[in-house]
């Protein structure tokens, strides 16, 4: 399944490039890993940005499975009152996890309320216990609110991104603040926030 040559590797270009701010090397052996290139990977960025841009290019949940062809899952989803649904592609960069789309209900429009990479339904996630424990790439949103409960969402510094305040014992044994920083769920990196937690 492609538009205009633009499928499943091309797609996991441009989630690449979103992420190259924070780890160039990972990205870096991910690109290679694609058969590809960083001059290619900028090029999947500038098409994907141009045809969502396109009037004829399909909106919503639908532009996706243009893209990546039927979704592996769609799963009904409550969030507050409203029924969503989460459409769940597999990419073969990231086996273990799927690439999730949250769309809202139907009678609005069915709008793309969320994008990201999830855990897969049933496989095991990372055992966090330390903040020593999370790892770029190593985990995604879910697990370490998993983890570590009372974390707090708050919003990223661009729309693919996402942050987490939360507790967890450090290097020391200390249980301090720390925010984690995600790139389309991933996890990115993580720094230590002022102050101990009670």
């Amino acid at each position: 399944m492609a538009v205009n040559g633009f499928g499943v590797t091309e797609f996991q270009l441009f989630l690449l490039r979103r992420m190259a701010d924070y780890h160039p090397e990972l990205v870096e052996d991910a690109v290679r890993r694609l058969g590809a290139t960083r001059a290619s990977m900028r090029e999947a960025n500038k098409r994907w940005q141009a045809m969502v841009r396109a009037p004829r290019f399909p909106r919503g949940g639908a532009r996706y499975a243009a893209v990546l062809g039927p979704a592996e899952v769609s799963l009904p989803r409550r969030i507050g009152d409203l029924a969503c649904t989460a459409r769940q592609w597999v990419l073969p960069l990231w086996p273990e996890l799927r690439f999730e789309v949250l769309l809202g209900p139907a009678e609005i429009g069915a709008p793309v309320l969320n994008e990201w990479l999830v855990r897969a339904p049933g496989a095991p996630g990372p055992e966090l216990r330390t903040v020593a424990d999370l790892a770029p790439w190593g985990c995604v949103v879910g697990d370490v609110g998993e983890a570590f409960p009372g974390a707090v969402p708050r919003e990223g510094s661009a729309p693919t991104r996402f942050r987490l305040d939360f507790a967890a014992p450090g290097a020391d044994g200390r249980t301090v603040a720390w925010t984690a920083d995600f790139t389309w769920g991933l996890l990115q990196e993580v720094r230590a926030m002022q102050g101990d937690i009670q």
